[in-house]
């Protein structure tokens, strides 16, 4: 089985030209929602039956036997919440357990589907999670609703001896004030040295308030630059409750970051309908399917900015590979076009395979008003 990466994602995306189609399973296993597995397997046997109607005599049907051989069969379900499977003839077998539940979905394809994975990866960031006091630190990395990571350090402070009276009373809590300090900075340090094996793309601090600012002080200036929040989550706190803030943080975080880049996209597509037909200068941004699908198309897309669920049929040509909401001739070099279920997702895949960022963008207004799609562009 393979792991949820940005890796694998780009890897899939840029599985192209090949002449048997692939399917694209995505299936909710979670437990709490489906509990006896009969609950999600008679979903799929719907799918299927449904995808076999279509595909019978081809390449996939073989596939589509397999993959609900394998969910009836051989898959154990253990912490997943959802399930991906891709395959095709006998080049393509890709399952891909998931710790958040998916919605029901299969398609066959001459790629795969990989919007659900990449919305997943943009929306469960890694994230750092540093806990402590004066003599005890723990250092979480949390990513996709599990701690994959996990380092614990102990500073003890010096115990006062009765005997010496009140000078050893000062004596010592002079010496645990330079020991809770050097711990401030091992914490620190240890922090640092975490995030430079396991890369972390944010950073919560659980600390008490009269310890956050030596701590934020004592912070390599990398990991400053991703710290996104603090609260005052006790160092013996569950996992569970350490995950919960983090990903409250990470949430808030992710949403004023799409605030920001939906910003740009406004403005930059302001800019070019005030001046630049007139003046010929270079467009900063694009906004609505049509043009967005064409800055994809002539890889000029730097940031595909999409709403959560936006999708549209449209046509991709058989010829050059353009995509557009209109067929059934190719605009680009008048080839036949074939019938897509989803725009969208062809951008999205198409998009990945260029290196290009996607943002898919939460409840975001602005965005919806210009056509609830958008790219930030290269040139």
């Amino acid at each position: 089985m393979a792991v949820l990466s940005a890796e694998l994602v780009q890897r899939l995306a840029r599985r192209r030209g090949r002449t048997d189609p692939v399917v694209s399973l995505f299936l909710n296993v979670d437990g709490r929602q489906r509990p006896r597995p009969e609950d999600y397997r008679i979903p799929l046997d719907s799918l299927i039956k449904e995808a076999m109607s279509k595909e019978s005599g081809s390449t996939a049907a073989k596939d589509l036997g397999r993959i609900q051989s394998f969910v009836a069969g051989e898959f154990e379900r253990a912490k997943s919440r959802g399930l991906a499977v891709f395959a095709s003839a006998d080049e393509l077998w890709e399952v891909v357990p998931l710790p958040v539940p998916v919605d029901d979905y299969l398609v066959v394809n001459m790629t795969p589907h990989v919007r659900q994975l990449e919305t997943i990866l943009d929306d469960h960031e890694r994230i750092g999670v540093l806990l402590t006091d004066r003599q005890r630190a723990r250092l979480l990395v949390v990513h996709l609703t599990e701690v994959i990571e996990r380092e614990e350090i102990l500073d003890p402070l010096p115990r006062h001896d009765d005997d010496k009276g009140d000078w050893g009373k000062d004596h010592v809590k002079a010496h645990a004030n330079v020991i809770g300090r050097q711990h401030i900075r091992h914490a620190a340090q240890a922090m640092f040295e975490l995030s430079r094996r396991v890369p972390i793309d944010r950073l919560v601090l659980c600390v008490a308030d009269d310890i956050a600012p030596e701590l934020e002080r004592d912070l390599h200036a990398y990991l400053r630059a991703k710290l996104i929040g603090r609260c005052n989550l006790p160092i013996g706190s569950s996992d569970e409750d350490v995950i919960a803030a983090a990903t409250e943080f990470a949430q808030k975080a992710e949403r004023a970051e799409e605030s920001q880049h939906v910003a740009r996209l406004r403005a930059g597509v302001a800019k070019h309908a005030a001046s630049g037909r007139q003046n010929g200068n270079v467009e900063e941004a694009v906004a609505g399917i049509d043009h967005t699908l064409k800055a994809v198309f002539e890889k000029r897309a730097e940031m595909l900015l999409i709403s959560v669920g936006y999708e549209k049929e449209g046509w991709r040509c058989a010829g050059c590979g353009y995509i557009a909401t209109i067929g059934r001739t190719c605009a680009m070099c008048g080839s036949e076009m074939v019938l897509v279920d989803d725009v969208v997702e062809e951008a999205v895949e198409d998009a990945l395979a260029q290196r290009c960022r996607i943002e898919f963008c939460t409840d975001n207004a602005d965005l919806d008003v210009m056509g609830r799609i958008g790219a930030l562009l290269r040139f």
